[in-house]
């Protein structure tokens, strides 16, 4: 189903053309000036300077032409874009446009029949690659995994709803020098262990011996034994080394650690609706990297420079200078950035993705830079391949500073949702409308809505507030707004079967007030929102929209007396279009990653 701004600039670039100007001309915006029209036109404006004519003159010309076509469409029985009344030149050059509203009306008669409400489905199959967890085993989530794993869940499922094949990898930090940490922190703790047993032969344990409350006090403990003890730094590091060349009772440990993580892992991005195809970590790019050196230099694309191994990324255009790659360190070591391009590799072949996106900390911003451009350097991606990276700002606390817990301490991210939904619990006891099961129930569903939509509603990249208090109100631009709305509307619903009324009734007629085609015209703009959302990596214009559908809905609801209307024909109408918001509401939240309860 065609967007409607699209068919709106058909209309357009054919009146354009009829007059003897280029169509491109013709574009079409949302109006700026809801009060005086609902989309216009500026393009008389650039082409008086093409045709070396008065705007005004053009605009006037382009408007009689579209009455013309308004005309012609009636004489054939067809429902015009426009009325005459409905488009006006007004100076220096502007074309003012509102739609006819029966068009509307046939529009929203058309979106509710077809298939994902009229969505054009822009993925046809194409593979992309999210990169969206980055988690580090060993240690708990916590609040500054929040942003990356809620912006990367959108953002797939946005993809997948619009077509793509989309694979989520959670690419966990599972191979760098924490591995050595708590391999030495374990020696110290439990000497008698058989993996510290250099004559040992035998099969190592399947139990892992420790809990996953012991291994997240593991590994503190030796990150600052670290800072003090430079000795247990250097038999870390030692330990690293050995794991990842091999090292049998090591890598008996690091298994042992990967398994009690991830079942930890997994059930808190489970807690937070997210999820992944993929559970690969940095590990998986080892076996790539020794090729990947010696590939980089025989293509002579590496050089040495004070011991290290680098490749140049600067291009001509730069708007500043551009260090190298360093993809081996002097001692040897591989690096993030090594061990990224080996993921790239690794995912060449497997998938071949025509995009990646990457969701991280936007202070990775020259990371990313450096590995895309080697990647492409080097061949490894075909230069047409998007690559984009993500880069989110901080979730802050009301002072400013990244948010921590009250003794300033990194706040666990189960902790974070279990504060919320207590709050909200007490927000819905308040009422008391509902048992107390109910509302923990209704509760764990708007505390999740209240932190997604908090996140996600604030453009990526930049820093936020973390205010409770806001992000579960009630009112405003908020989650659990957008769930009251649908839940009202539920609820009107429910009340209309309740007097015998029936949802696939009668059709969606022409609009009887303003506030009624003004909710029509932010229906009919869901295609191309859901479509920019994803192909502009912008989840927060999808909560934009949903937020202005919700007050669209609500003043229509707050005009009109739907359960009271005693006109049937233009009752069921409005059920009808009630229900197609509720439907686009209850879509759009879907991709954002929650849901809606069924009272509140």
């Amino acid at each position: 189903m065609k967007k409607i701004l699209d068919l709106i600039t058909e209309k357009m670039e054919s009146a354009f053309a009829g007059c003897g100007y280029d169509a491109s001309y013709a574009k079409v915006v949302l109006s700026n000036r809801p009060d005086l029209c609902e989309y216009q036109c500026n393009g008389a404006m650039a082409a008086a300077k093409a045709y070396k004519k008065k705007p005004i003159d053009i605009a006037g010309q382009v408007v009689e032409q579209l009455k013309e076509q308004c005309r012609q469409a009636e004489g054939q029985h067809q429902t015009p874009v426009f009325l005459d009344e409905d488009m006006s030149a007004v100076m220096p050059g502007f074309i003012n446009l509102k739609v006819n509203p029966q068009f509307v009306a046939d529009y929203m008669n058309e979106m509710e029949k077809a298939p994902k409400l009229g969505l054009e489905e822009t993925g046809h199959g194409e593979t992309v690659i999210v990169d969206y967890g980055g988690a580090n085993v060993a240690k708990p989530l916590h609040v500054g995994h929040l942003r990356s794993a809620v912006i990367g869940e959108c953002i797939r499922r946005l993809g997948n709803f619009l077509g793509y094949h989309m694979i989520g990898d959670v690419h966990l930090g599972d191979w760098g020098l924490q591995m050595g940490l708590i391999i030495e922190e374990l020696r110290d703790r439990k000497p008698e262990l058989v993996y510290f047993d250099e004559t040992y032969t035998g099969e190592y344990p399947e139990e892992p011996p420790f809990t996953i409350s012991e291994l997240e006090d593991i590994y503190p403990a030796a990150s600052g034994k670290a800072k003090a003890d430079e000795a247990f730094k250097e038999r870390a590091q030692t330990a690293t080394f050995q794991l990842q060349n091999g090292c049998a009772p090591y890598r008996a440990i690091w298994k042992h650690i990967m398994s009690v993580s991830l079942a930890d892992l997994k059930k808190n991005y489970g807690n937070l609706d997210v999820h992944f195809d993929l559970w690969k970590g940095e590990s998986d790019a080892q076996p790539y990297i020794p090729g990947l050196i010696q590939d980089l230099q025989d293509k002579g694309l590496a050089y040495e420079s004070q011991g290290a191994l680098v490749v140049d990324i600067a291009q001509p255009g730069d708007s500043k200078e551009l260090p190298p790659c360093i993809v081996r360190k002097s001692d040897g070591a591989a690096l993030y950035a090594t061990s990224d391009l080996g993921t790239i590799i690794e995912r060449e072949k497997d998938f071949a993705p025509v995009k990646y996106i990457y969701i991280t900390d936007k202070r990775q911003e020259l990371h990313f830079t450096q590995v895309f451009r080697v990647a492409k350097k080097a061949g490894y991606v075909k230069p047409e391949t998007e690559m984009i990276h993500i880069g989110f700002g901080t979730m802050n606390g009301r002072d400013g500073k990244p948010f921590k817990t009250r003794d300033g301490g990194v706040m666990r991210l189960e902790n974070l949702i279990a504060d919320i939904n207590e709050a909200v619990y007490g927000r819905i006891m308040e009422n008391r409308t509902v048992s107390e099961d109910e509302a923990r129930t209704t509760a764990q569903i708007v505390g999740l809505a209240a932190l997604k939509y908090g996140d996600l509603s604030n453009q990526a990249s930049k820093d936020y507030v973390f205010d409770l208090d806001r992000f579960i109100s009630f009112e405003g631009n908020t989650g659990p707004y957008i769930l009251y709305t649908i839940v009202r509307i539920k609820s009107i619903l429910s009340r209309y079967k309740e007097q015998g009324g029936k949802e696939e009734e009668g059709t969606i007629l022409s609009p009887s007030c303003d506030s009624e085609k003004t909710l029509m015209l932010y229906l009919a703009r869901y295609n191309e929102v859901v479509t920019a959302a994803f192909e502009e990596t912008a989840p927060h214009k999808l909560c934009q929209y949903i937020f202005e559908l919700s007050n669209a809905f609500n003043s229509f609801y707050h005009d009109n007396r739907i359960l009271a209307e005693e006109d049937k024909a233009r009752q069921a109408s409005w059920i009808r279009l009630i229900t197609l918001t509720k439907s686009v509401l209850e879509t759009c939240i879907q991709t954002l990653g929650f849901q809606s309860p069924e009272r509140m």
